[in-house]
């Protein structure tokens, strides 16, 4: 079994929003449709649907309703993290839960896994943050 940082949806958003900084850098403003998303990322329409409408409730997006409608990105790309995506479709960065999750550990303040495992998610989220939508469709990922 492998464990996975980034699922479905979250590259799936990650792919459309990078696509749309490329189409909006070339075409300012550019709206992008689902249909266009579908044709041009080969990813099923229920599922980018569903994608966009979560990232324009979580005002990463701007929806446009009726003809020409779509959706255009709510701030600049280097302003949108990757860390922010991951939160958006994921929650935060979890490795572990305790055991006993309805009850407190009894151990908890003493685990050395839970601090170790702690750190290692303050490591992640510190070097996804800088990673940015602008960084990713450059190349640079612009961490330090």
């Amino acid at each position: 079994m492998s464990i996975k940082l980034i699922n479905r949806n979250t590259d799936y958003a990650v792919q459309a929003l990078c696509y749309m900084a490329r189409r909006e850098h070339k075409h300012k403003p550019h709206v992008t449709s689902v249909s266009e998303l579908v044709e041009e990322l080969k990813v099923p329409r229920a599922f980018i649907r569903k994608i966009m409408q979560i990232l324009n409730n979580e005002s990463v997006l701007l929806s446009k309703r009726g003809w020409g409608g779509g959706f255009r990105l709510a701030r600049e790309p280097k302003k949108i993290s990757l860390l922010e995506v991951v939160k958006v479709f994921q929650g935060p960065i979890k490795l572990s839960e305790c055991v006993l999750q309805k009850e407190a550990c009894p151990n908890k303040n003493n685990c050395f896994l839970r601090r170790r495992l702690g750190t290692i998610e303050q490591f992640i989220n510190i070097q996804l943050k800088p990673i940015t939508i602008e960084g990713m469709i450059n190349g640079n990922s612009n961490v330090l």
